[in-house]
């Protein structure tokens, strides 16, 4: 049985960001929604990667075998009126890694984290079809809207995206 290990990234080296270009590749280019289209260029791949990281992000990532399988970041709202709530960001999984629990246990690592840092709301989005909902819905987040025509796809169509949030350790209500 291949081992996943989880990981923090607290700074971005030469080989992993690589790693995680290389990722974002393979995901765009089966056509995942995550903000970018096929063909995604390495050097595009670099940028964005080279550009993740700042105070208010957290970034994991899944090895397999010493390769990046899957990725997820925790964007920690700074704003004053917002210090309680975080964001779900580009959740990634290899295709070559799908199905084996990956995506559910980056989850997990995020909302951990959301705990750790006091934060009781987490929101994300995904577009309407993607398998993603599944996942997010199995988990306990609550759907709060969609917006018609919101991502374009490769060949043009356009596509829904789905709000989602969920209360993290939400304390039932006191009866009077």
């Amino acid at each position: 049985m291949t081992e996943h290990t989880v990981s923090e990234l607290s700074e971005m080296t030469e080989s992993g960001l690589k790693k995680l270009a290389e990722m974002l590749i393979a995901v765009v280019n089966e056509g995942a929604s995550i903000g970018f289209l096929p063909p995604l260029s390495h050097k595009d791949a670099l940028s964005y990667w080279s550009d993740v990281m700042n105070d208010d992000v957290v970034l994991w990532i899944v090895e397999r075998n010493g390769e990046t399988v899957g990725s997820i970041q925790l964007h920690l709202c700074s704003k004053p009126n917002g210090m309680h709530r975080a964001e779900i960001a580009k959740l990634m999984v290899h295709p070559s890694a799908r199905r084996r629990g990956i995506g559910q246990l980056l989850m997990a690592e995020a909302e951990a984290r959301a705990i750790a840092e006091s934060r009781i709301l987490i929101v994300l989005d995904t577009r309407a079809e993607d398998p993603s909902n599944l996942l997010y819905r199995s988990i306990g987040y609550m759907e709060a809207g969609r917006i018609p025509q919101y991502a374009m796809s490769a060949n043009g169509e356009l596509h829904d995206t789905v709000y989602y949030y969920k209360l993290l350790n939400q304390q039932p209500k006191k009866e009077e």
